[in-house]
């Protein structure tokens, strides 16, 4: 589901661009993250086969019928098509692109026990020096990791985590 993210985030992007509108649309994109991320329920609602869609059309534009008809279009797009459930992670690859318009990089940092900020300073350092762009860095708790870090940063995966090295051990000595 991250590649059909990456698709509307960047067909998002790409009008936004056009029209000259990406500081508008990103800054409403940050104020409905901020809303979905307080109010949990707000997407279960919009994707509830058990409300027609022209109710959950409409509790779009109730919520956010005074931003950009742009982003109000995209929302309901995702609505219409069954994937509303994914705006979260088309916001942060709509954010991610924007970002790397700046020259940053986001960097999506998973692990299991959270690094310190002097360890969370020196891997971005890294980070940096390896793509060149400055960071942002986004440190996310996954329990499958066992141990270790996984990085994603600009499509690239770094896997440093225990599940890792044990799926390949695995492949070794299956073989």
């Amino acid at each position: 589901m991250a590649d059909l993210s990456k698709e509307y985030a960047t067909a998002l992007f790409s009008l936004a661009s056009e029209k000259s509108l990406l500081e508008e649309i990103k800054t409403e994109l940050d104020i409905i993250k901020a809303q979905i991320e307080e109010e949990s329920d707000y997407l279960m609602i919009l994707r509830s086969p058990a409300l027609p869609l022209s109710v959950r059309l409409g509790l779009i534009d109730e919520s956010f019928g005074s931003f950009n008809e742009f982003t109000v279009s995209f929302l309901k797009l995702l609505c219409e098509n069954a994937h509303i459930e994914l705006l979260p992670e088309c916001i942060d690859e709509f954010m991610a692109l924007y970002k790397e318009l700046l020259g940053r990089s986001v960097a999506k940092i998973y692990y299991v026990r959270e690094p310190s900020s002097e360890q969370k300073t020196r891997l971005e350092e890294k980070l940096e020096k390896i793509s060149g762009k400055k960071i942002d860095a986004i440190y996310l708790e996954d329990s499958s990791l066992i141990g270790g870090i996984k990085i994603e940063l600009e499509d690239k995966i770094i896997d440093g985590s225990v599940s890792a090295r044990l799926t390949n051990i695995k492949g070794v000595i299956g073989k």
